[in-house]
C-alpha cells in the first residue's frame, strides 16, 4: 500500500535541541513516506534560481563587497511560486529547488574572493580559467563533504545552532503549513525587508552606528584608538537571536580583544616606536607611513593591519585543532570509502530513505575523476612543469580535504564561513611551497591565485552544502537526491559567475577610478604579491593568533568562534549579542517552561523572517544597482543625524521584536 505523501506541517518538538537518551528524531516527512522531490518543475526552478542569484550575487559582491546568502530568498520564492501555481505538498520539491539554486551564493563567494586579484595584479583571466576553477572547486566541496553528512546533521543533532539552516527551514515549513505561522513569518519578513531596504536603497538612516557619533567618542577614537561599532540591520539582529547568547558572546569577545585591547595598545605605543619598525609591523613602506601617519594609524586601519592577521592566524590554528580533534571522524570516513571501494558492501537497500547517500564507491570515483581533471587543468592551462603540477594538485587536495570539516563546523556554529581567512592561509602556504619548487613572479601569482580559487570554492561549497543537508535532515528529504542534483547547480553557477565576472571586468575594471571594490580579492592580492615577488609578510602576527588559539583551546574556549570574532569586524559581531540577549530574555521571563519554549519558538520564526526579508531585499537592491537606479541620499546618509536616527530605529526594531515574541501562547 502506498504511503501517505502529505507531510506534517510543523517541526518536531526536538528539532533544535539535543536528544535525550533513547530519543530519536522523526522528520517532518517520515522515512516511510514517498514525497515528490525531483521533478521537471523542481529542477527547472532550481536552475533558474541558480542563474539569477549567481548573477546578482556576483555583481553585488564585486560592487560593494557583500555576498548575500541565497538559500533563504530562494526558499521564499519557491514557496511563493508554489502557492501562486496552486501546487500542493511541495515541501520535498522546494528543498530540491533551494538546494540547486543555493549553489549560486557559495560558488560566487569562492570565485570573487580570489580570482579578481588576477586583474588587480595586472594579470589576465580567461573565461575558461574562472569557470573551471569554480566548477572543480565546487565539485571537490560536494564530494569531500558527503562522507561527513551523518556526523554533522545526525550525530551532532541539537549541538550546533545552524542559524541559516534554521531560518530557511522555518520558511519552508511555514510556507507549507500556511495559517498563523506563515502570516507571522510573512509579517516579520516584510518588516525586516522594508527596514533593510530603506537603509540600503534610500539611506534614510545608517546601517551602522559607532561611538564616533559623539564628541567623546571621536576623541576616544583619535586619541586612544577605541571605537565601538554596531550594525543596525534587521537580518543581523535575527541571526544573533538564532545563534544564541553563548556563541554570540564568544564571537564578540574576540572582537573586544582586538578593538579594546590590541588596537589601543598598539596605537599608544606607535608614537614611541622607530618609524622603520612600525612600518614593518604594519606591513607598509616607510614612505606610506610618513606620508599620512595619523590616517594610517586610525583605529580602523590598525584593526586591518594588526587585528585581522592575528585573526587569520587564530582561524588557521583553530582549523588545525579541529582537524586533530576530528581525526577519528576523518579516519572513519576514509575507512568507509576504502572498504566500500574495495568491494565491501553496506546494506544500502536496508538504509532508510532519509539517511541514504550517494554510494561511497561512486563518490570516490567522482573525486578521482575531478582530481585528474584539476591536474590536467593545472598542467596544461597554467604550468608546464610536472613537479609544479603535482605539487599544485597535492596542495589543493590536502588543504581542501582537511579544512572541509572546519568550514562545515563554522557554518554550523555561526552561519558564517571564514572561507576568506582560510583561503588567505592557503595562498600563503601554497605560495611558499610553489616558490620552493621554483615557481615565482607573475606565473607564480597566477598559479597560486587559481589554486586559491579552487580551494576557496571547495571550502565555500562544503560550508554551504552542509546547510542544505541539515535542512533536508530536519524536513525528511532524501540526501542522495540533494547530493546528485547539487552537481547541476554547481555547473550552472560556475558558468554564470565566470561570464558575469568577465563582463564586469570589461565594464568597470578592478583598478582605477570607478572600479569595482572587491575587498577580499584586494586582500588576497596584497598577501600574495610580496610572497611571490619578495616583500614583508606579517608572520609574527599570524603566530600570535595561532598561539592565542592554542591557549583558548587549553582553557576550554571555542577557538574558532573567538578567532572569527577577531577577523570579522566588530560592528557585525556586536549585534549578535543583542539578538542573543533577546533570545535569553524572552525564554527566561516566565517560570512556566512551556511558555518560555513557546516564546523562544515564536522568536525563532520572527528572527527567520528578519533574515529572510533582509536577504530578499538584498536581491532587489542588487537589481536596482545593476539597472543604475540611484535613490541613495548620500549627503543625508553621511550625516550625524542619519546615524542617530539609525540608533533610534534600531531600538524600535528591538522593542518590536521583544514585544511580539512575548505575545506567544503555550497552545500555539
Amino acid at each position: 500500500m502506498k504511503q501517505e505523501e502529505t507531510p506534517r506541517t510543523s517541526l518536531p518538538e526536538n528539532a533544535y535541541r539535543e536528544l535525550k537518551p533513547g530519543e530519536t528524531y522523526q522528520p517532518v516527512m517520515p522515512a516511510s513516506s514517498t514525497p515528490k522531490e525531483v521533478t521537471p518543475y523542481s529542477v527547472t526552478m532550481g536552475v533558474v534560481m541558480a542563474v539569477i542569484f549567481s548573477a546578482a550575487a556576483a555583481y553585488l559582491g564585486l560592487r560593494v563587497g557583500q555576498v548575500f546568502e541565497a538559500a533563504i530568498p530562494i526558499a521564499i520564492i519557491a514557496v511563493g511560486m508554489g502557492s501562486v501555481l496552486g501546487k500542493k505538498n511541495m515541501l520535498g520539491q522546494n528543498v530540491i529547488i533551494q538546494s540547486i539554486g543555493a549553489s549560486s551564493g557559495v560558488i560566487v563567494a569562492g570565485a570573487i574572493f580570489t580570482l579578481p586579484a588576477l586583474y588587480i595584479l595586472g594579470l589576465d583571466a580567461a573565461f575558461w580559467q574562472v569557470f573551471l576553477s569554480s566548477l572543480f572547486g565546487g565539485l571537490l566541496g560536494i564530494v569531500l563533504l558527503i562522507p561527513f553528512r551523518k556526523y554533522f546533521v545526525k550525530e551532532m543533532h541539537g549541538k550546533y545552532p545552524f542559524p541559516e539552516a534554521t531560518a530557511t527551514t522555518e520558511v519552508l515549513v511555514s510556507g507549507e503549513k500556511g495559517g498563523n505561522q506563515a502570516k507571522l513569518l510573512a509579517v516579520a519578513g516584510l518588516i525586516g525587508g522594508v527596514y533593510d531596504f530603506v537603509v540600503g536603497t534610500f539611506g534614510l538612516w545608517t546601517d551602522a552606528v559607532s561611538t564616533r557619533i559623539c564628541t567623546w567618542g571621536q576623541i576616544a577614537a583619535d586619541k586612544f584608538k577605541v571605537v565601538f561599532g554596531l550594525n543596525t540591520s534587521a537580518a543581523v539582529l535575527g541571526l544573533g537571536y538564532i545563534i544564541g547568547l553563548k556563541y554570540a558572546l564568544i564571537i564578540t569577545a574576540g572582537s573586544c580583544l582586538v578593538w579594546f585591547v590590541i588596537v589601543p595598545v598598539v596605537g599608544s605605543l606607535a608614537g614611541a616606536m622607530d618609524p622603520a619598525a612600525l612600518a614593518s609591523l604594519l606591513g607598509v613602506t616607510n614612505e606610506k607611513l610618513l606620508a599620512d601617519p595619523s590616517a594610517l594609524l586610525s583605529a580602523e586601519n590598525l584593526y586591518t593591519f594588526i587585528g585581522k592577521p592575528i585573526g587569520i592566524g587564530g582561524i588557521a590554528m583553530a582549523g588545525i585543532i579541529g582537524i586533530v580533534r576530528q581525526s577519528k571522524i576523518i579516519r572513519q570516513a576514509v575507512g568507509l570509502a576504502v572498504s566500500e571501494f574495495g568491494g565491501g558492501k553496506t546494506a544500502v537497500a536496508a538504509t532508510e530513505r532519509t539517511q541514504r547517500d550517494i554510494p561511497m564507491k561512486r563518490i570516490l570515483s567522482i573525486l578521482i575523476a575531478t582530481l585528474i581533471c584539476v591536474f590536467v587543468f593545472f598542467h596544461f592551462g597554467l604550468l608546464d612543469n610536472w613537479l609544479q603540477s603535482v605539487t599544485a594538485i597535492l596542495i589543493v587536495f590536502i588543504i581542501a580535504f582537511l579544512f572541509t570539516t572546519v568550514a562545515a563546523n563554522a557554518i554550523a556554529i555561526v552561519g558564517s564561513n571564514p572561507v576568506s581567512g582560510m583561503t588567505l592561509m592557503t595562498l600563503i602556504l601554497s605560495s611558499l611551497v610553489l616558490v620552493s619548487v621554483g615557481l615565482n613572479g607573475t606565473t607564480g601569482m597566477t598559479a597560486a591565485l587559481i589554486i586559491g580559487g579552487v580551494v576557496c570554492t571547495a571550502l565555500s561549497m562544503a560550508g554551504g552544502f552542509i546547510t542544505d543537508l541539515k535542512i533536508g535532515y530536519w524536513l525528511g528529504t532524501t540526501p542522495k537526491k540533494q547530493e546528485a542534483w547539487k552537481f547541476l547547480g554547481t555547473f550552472v553557477s560556475a558558468a554564470t559567475v565566470a561570464g558575469v565576472m568577465i563582463v564586469l571586468n570589461k565594464s568597470y575594471g578592478f583598478v582605477g577610478e570607478g572600479a569595482l571594490v572587491a575587498p577580499q580579492a584586494n586582500a588576497m592580492a596584497a598577501v600574495i604579491q610580496p610572497l611571490m615577488t619578495g616583500g614583508q609578510t606579517p608572520w609574527m602576527l599570524y603566530f600570535c593568533g595561532a598561539a592565542l588559539a592554542l591557549v583558548l583551546t587549553a582553557i576550554g574556549v571555542p577557538a574558532l568562534a573567538f578567532a572569527l570574532g577577531m577577523f570579522i569586524p566588530m560592528n557585525l559581531n556586536a549585534p549578535l549579542v543583542v539578538g542573543g540577549l533577546i533570545a535569553w530574555f524572552v525564554s527566561n521571563r516566565s517560570k512556566d517552561a512551556a511558555l518560555n519554549k513557546a516564546r523562544l519558538d515564536r522568536g525563532t520564526l520572527i528572527a527567520s523572517g528578519f533574515i529572510a526579508g533582509g536577504a530578499l531585499m538584498g536581491v532587489v537592491s542588487a537589481i536596482l544597482k545593476f539597472a543604475n537606479v540611484d535613490w541613495f541620499l548620500s549627503d543625508w546618509a553621511s550625516s550625524n543625524a542619519a546615524e542617530w536616527l539609525g540608533l533610534v530605529m534600531y531600538l524600535v526594531l528591538i522593542g518590536y521584536f521583544s514585544w511580539h515574541t512575548l505575545r506567544a501562547r503555550k497552545e500555539e
